[in-house]
């Protein structure tokens, strides 16, 4: 005879969802719900058969609501010291500036560009670890000059970072000196 196929698993029914609707904790943010860490009120069947299940959510019970409770408190904790990390980082950034050598002609004009990842990369080599993400450019620089450039740590955390686009010095030519 052929195999069987197996039988639909039952689940359980869970504790407080015998009403018609339940008081659920997010573990992930859901769409149209709510962010992780919440607590919403969803109809049972909901949260019995979807949100629970594919573990999205559990029962908010006083003990999970303690939990949540205190790694909100450290996350938060650990948010405010990252800004103020990054605060630090934008006072000591806007202090410096960045000098790039680059192939020019005698106009002034770059036969490349400078972008966020050489602004970035020269960042780091001095010391700062700002990444290319934080490099807010317009477009490539493509002249050499002093430029304005904007570092962007968070929404209200920026730097003004000068960068000083310089023409490479070039041997000369023929061995004579």
């Amino acid at each position: 005879m052929g195999q069987q196929m197996p039988r639909k698993m039952r689940i359980k029914a869970i504790p407080g969802t015998a009403r018609r609707m339940s008081d659920v904790l997010l573990a992930e943010s859901v769409p149209a719900l709510g962010k992780q860490g919440e607590i919403v009120r969803v109809r049972a069947g909901y949260a019995r058969n979807y949100l629970v299940p594919y573990g999205l959510a559990t029962i908010a019970t006083d003990s999970n609501k303690r939990r949540v409770e205190a790694h909100r408190v450290k996350q938060e904790e650990l948010r405010l010291a990252r800004l103020q990390a990054f605060r630090d980082l934008a006072e000591r950034v806007a202090k410096y500036s960045v000098t790039i050598e680059a192939n020019a002609n005698k106009d002034g004009h770059l036969y490349g560009s400078i972008v966020a990842s050489d602004i970035s990369g020269q960042l780091r080599n001095a010391g700062y670890d700002i990444g290319v993400d934080h490099v807010k450019l317009e477009g490539p620089l493509k002249e050499t000059g002093m430029y304005s450039v904007t570092v962007q740590f968070d929404i209200d955390i920026v730097a003004e970072v000068k960068v000083w686009v310089v023409p490479k010095a070039t041997a000369s030519v023929g061995g004579k000196s």
